[in-house]
């Protein structure tokens, strides 16, 4: 009896520290032990590990277990960052402070999708934002989709599961990257895409119009050699085509430009009803009339 009352207690105590934000330790693998969770016949499970979080990937065994498409994934911690080198870590298996041998870290090939040995490296130095993303995305997706069951001791959480330097660059960089492709949600809002073609004969035409030609089903078989066109996006003004220069951006591109009414985001302003036209950033196509909706570009 007083065993069950033990346990109930037991049971309060631990429930009045989870409302109090307190949560039990979060279980610490090395790399050598995540290589034992490739899903194989008689190892414990199947794990994958991605900046340094370790997910539990059996439900979908028939992607990550042996013979799928992802089999190579499991048993790894596929983020650029634990090299080749050795930590101390702590592992309920293999006990406390014992050396962790690292395993191989691959994340850049979820940025880059090159899953080839030259690939899955460990530098995450130099990734792009729209890379950044990717890896954000996939983390997502693993949050959204396994359980995550503890922490891989390298370079991103040390012995004690704190994050390390490594992990809040990382992150700041992917938080950075966010605010990017905020920035320029906006932008194509302000300044989206012109349709585009070329031919040999008749040079590259770009135009503006309501609706930006879309990819839809089959579409792409209607469209001539080499146009481009995607998204479908509607809008209530067609625009003019105009050269775009953007900080960070080689060169530029061409994107549709209100011509009338009041600059972006400044509705209420006294203007010369000549909507974006005076944006700094933009150059007028040479040779084409400045209010026309379409401007051909001759080759040679």
């Amino acid at each position: 009896m007083w065993r069950g009352a033990a346990a109930g207690l037991l049971c309060l105590a631990a429930a009045w520290l989870l409302g109090r934000g307190f949560e039990p330790r979060a279980r610490l693998l090395c790399a050598a032990e995540l290589r034992r969770y490739r899903g194989a016949p008689g190892e414990p499970g199947l794990y994958l590990a991605l900046l340094g979080r370790v997910f539990d990937v059996e439900r979908g065994r028939k992607h990550y277990g042996p013979g799928g498409a992802y089999s190579g994934l499991a048993g790894w911690d596929h983020t650029p960052g634990c090299g080749i080198h050795s930590v101390a870590g702590v592992s309920p298996l293999l006990g406390s402070h014992h050396p962790c041998p690292t395993g191989r870290d691959a994340t850049r090939a979820f940025a880059s999708g090159d899953f080839t040995p030259a690939g899955l490296v460990d530098d995450v130095a130099g990734l792009s934002p729209s890379e950044l993303l990717s890896i954000h995305r996939w983390l997502s997706f693993y949050r959204d989709n396994y359980e995550q069951v503890g922490k891989l001791v390298g370079r991103f959480y040390d012995e004690n599961g704190a994050p390390t330097e490594a992990l809040r660059e990382v992150e700041a960089a992917i938080e950075e990257a966010l605010k990017f492709q905020a920035e320029n949600e906006q932008k194509k809002q302000q300044f989206p895409p012109c349709n585009s073609e070329w031919s040999s004969a008749k040079g590259t035409r770009f135009w503006c119009s309501r609706q930006r030609r879309g990819m839809g089903k089959m579409s792409w078989l209607l469209q001539p050699p080499h146009s481009m066109g995607s998204g479908g996006v509607h809008r209530d003004w067609a625009g003019v085509p105009r050269k775009l220069f953007s900080p960070g951006w080689q060169g530029s591109r061409c994107v549709c430009v209100r011509s009338s009414g009041p600059p972006w985001g400044q509705p209420h302003s006294q203007h010369s009803d000549r909507g974006d036209l005076d944006d700094p950033h933009l150059q007028q196509y040479e040779g084409c009339p400045p209010l026309a909706e379409q401007c051909v570009l001759l080759t040679g």
